[in-house]
């Protein structure tokens, strides 16, 4: 069962509850933090403090000091349904901060419940949980990011790819919720739609009461089909009728609930990547080919529109592959895109502690000329000695040195030895 799949980032949960008196992690409802959670409690021999039970909630509410007093590590699941439990927390740490006190659950992020960034500011380590990846579901260790971060050159084999356009769609079109990829296509289709619903209706209220909850859905659909691209909020909220303003504070919360991310420009400074909008990116590629109402069978169609989708989709889908890889490598200072005044871009940057970069961009193509890599040039050109590598990603069949430091490498290779 895909439900039992062993997560990467397990063991980056352990090496932290090492150093961290707090562990909290957060991700999308159904991504498999509890049953990570269930792990982690299950190696330490306690049990978990499920908040999504009303009444361990109604429980722990009353009372969340005798809670948190247990063994260590106190495992708590989906906190943001009794955030009292945070100053609980912070009380018990007052009295002792030793390391591996705490592993907690939420879906929703951290820093958008009120009371939660200010309980325990300094003494907490978030770590993501994403939906699954392409490597985890055929249970390969995936070490292509580290080894584009550490022998770039490696990249590059006669190995031939044998990923057609149809199988990168089905891919995509599937993505990687735990509770969606084992689907039949229509059950796939149905339980997105149930999983957008729920998470509209009744997730939010833990983070807000919102006074036009019925465009939230329909602010979803104009940010998804802006997927892969430059975020202009001011035209999805005018599409739907919302004001700047609350187009601001919904697109918050749907990033709260892990719906969509923005990523943001990347700069060597606060200047540099204050001049450049983030990108946005429905956080889940299968999700977002059903907010646009796209199936495989309309991708792989001649439609021009369609192939316009495609390429879109496609760049959400490696960019989500690519950072679920960074969010279990150590070396990773920070991520993001790139992009000039004068309409250079990139659509992934990575940068190490140490200031080296390895570079992405996203092709739908089977075939690369040079000017598609004409932004990894120019990051190169103005990064230097610090540029690594930049990377083609494609849907082609070969790998290969295009000039230097850039070669071209099918997409399958994120997932494949």
């Amino acid at each position: 069962m895909l439900q039992s799949i062993d997560r990467r980032i397990a063991a980056n949960v352990l090496d932290r509850l090492r150093d961290e008196p707090v562990v909290a992690l957060q991700g999308p409802r159904t991504v498999g933090k509890s049953t990570l959670l269930a792990d982690i409690a299950r190696r330490h021999g306690v049990q978990v403090i499920d908040l999504d039970q009303p009444a361990v909630r109604d429980a722990v509410s009353s009372d969340p000091a005798t809670f948190v007093s247990g063994p260590a590590p106190v495992c708590i699941d989906e906190f943001q349904k009794a955030p009292v439990v945070l100053d609980a927390i912070k009380a018990e740490l007052n009295r002792n901060l030793a390391p591996g006190r705490f592993v907690i659950t939420g879906s929703t992020r951290f820093d958008a419940l009120p009371t939660a960034a200010q309980a325990l500011t300094g003494r907490i380590h978030i770590v993501d949980v994403l939906p699954f990846s392409q490597g985890e579901m055929t249970a390969h260790a995936e070490d292509f990011l580290t080894t584009a971060l550490n022998d770039p050159d490696s990249l590059v084999s006669p190995i031939q790819s044998n990923s057609t356009r149809a199988d990168y769609i089905d891919r995509l079109c599937a993505g990687g919720m735990p509770l969606a990829v084992a689907r039949t296509p229509a059950g796939r289709r149905r339980w997105f739609d149930d999983y957008v619903r729920m998470s509209l209706e009744r997730d939010i209220r833990d983070l807000t009461n919102v006074r036009h909850g019925e465009l939230l859905p329909a602010l979803l659909r104009r940010l998804a089909g802006q997927t892969a691209q430059v975020l202009n909020m001011a035209r999805a909220g005018s599409a739907v009728g919302l004001k700047a303003a609350t187009t601001e504070t919904y697109t918050k919360l749907l990033e709260a609930l892990f719906l969509i991310r923005r990523l943001p420009a990347w700069g060597r400074t606060l200047r540099a990547r204050a001049g450049a909008s983030p990108k946005v990116h429905v956080l889940d590629s299968g999700l977002a080919a059903r907010l646009l109402g796209l199936t495989p069978e309309r991708l792989v169609g001649p439609d021009p529109a369609a192939r316009v989708e495609f390429g879109h989709l496609f760049e959400t889908f490696v960019v989500g592959e690519l950072l679920k890889q960074a969010s279990w490598t150590e070396d990773i200072a920070s991520v993001g895109h790139w992009r000039t005044h004068d309409g250079q871009e990139v659509d992934l940057v990575t940068e190490r502690v140490d200031g080296s970069v390895v570079a992405f961009e996203v092709k739908a193509a089977s075939r690369i000329e040079r000017r598609d890599a004409s932004g990894l040039r120019a990051l190169r050109e103005t990064l230097g000695d610090s540029f690594l590598a930049g990377v083609v990603v494609c849907t082609g069949e070969m790998s290969y040195r295009l000039e230097d430091r850039i070669c071209v490498v099918p997409a399958d290779r994120l997932w494949s030895a």
